[in-house]
Formats: structure tokens, C-alpha cells, sequence
């Protein structure tokens, strides 16, 4: 029951401010489509093209072309699925800061991009950006290691 101020106006809910914002937790799709299609055989590529604003789908280009020693690939595949996961943690209400839970799966592509975004950086030689998306991950309430444990 709300408490009154007077006889006849409830009190607003209190709201612990210290506390910081709320956790943010993407919507499934399209990354679900995404590990549907890759975990039955669609290449990364594929599930790129028919689900372009997957942040996942791009991560997993990002982390193929790291793996491949191409990091300038790796840098602009990174980048779009940092910039397209931005869009999705806008919608979703979040305000460019708080958690966004690595232990949220639809969550997972937008870090794991971020994360690839770091590495291919430091692989080109832009510190800062490395240094920066690191910095995001820790700020975002996990770690590179902890992303890189979702690979």
C-alpha cells in the first residue's frame, strides 16, 4: 500500500539511486534465429545476411577472422556487431551505462563483439579503442575473460 503525504495524494515509490540502473536484457531475437541456423550448419556469413542486425552473427564473423590472422576483417566485423547491438541496448531502455548480464544469452553477441572489437583493435594498433572496449566490458558489469569463456 503507498504511503500518503496527506489525506489525499499517495507518495511516489522511493527508488534507491545509489543502487545504479537496472539490468539490461536484450530481447532474444534475432540472435536466436542466428544460433539456430549456425548450431544446424548455416555459415556465420549466412546468418549475417538473412539476420543483418544480429549482433551475434556478426561476433562470430569478428572471432572467425581473428582466428584466421585478419584482424582488419575482424576489426569491421566487430564494429557492426558493437553498432547494431548499441541499437538493440537503446531499444531496450538502456541509457550508456549499467549492467548488461553475460549470464543473459541474447546479451552474449553484443559482448562477445564488443570483445572482438577490443582484439582486433589492439591487433591494428588503435590502444585507445582496445583499451576503451575493455574498459566497456568491466563497466558493463563483466570481463574479457568472462566473454571470452562464451566462445
Amino acid at each position: 500500500m503507498a504511503r500518503m503525504t496527506d489525506a489525499s495524494t499517495p507518495a511516489q515509490p522511493t527508488r534507491n539511486l545509489l543502487s545504479g540502473p537496472d539490468p539490461v536484457h536484450l530481447p532474444d531475437e534475432p540472435d536466436a534465429s542466428v544460433r539456430t541456423a549456425t548450431d544446424a550448419g548455416t555459415s556465420a556469413e549466412d546468418g549475417a545476411r538473412r539476420y543483418p542486425a544480429s549482433s551475434y552473427a556478426w561476433a562470430l564473423l569478428a572471432e572467425a577472422a581473428l582466428a584466421d590472422d585478419d584482424p582488419v576483417a575482424a576489426y569491421a566485423y566487430a564494429r557492426t556487431g558493437y553498432h547494431r547491438g548499441l541499437d538493440a541496448l537503446r531499444r531496450a531502455g538502456w541509457r550508456g551505462q549499467g549492467p548488461i548480464p553475460a549470464t543473459h544469452v541474447p546479451n552474449q553477441g553484443f559482448l562477445r563483439a564488443l570483445l572482438a572489437l577490443a582484439e582486433a583493435a589492439d591487433a591494428i594498433g588503435e590502444v585507445d579503442e582496445a583499451t576503451r572496449c575493455t574498459t566497456f566490458l568491466v563497466d558493463s558489469g563483466t570481463s574479457a575473460d568472462e566473454v571470452r569463456a562464451l566462445r
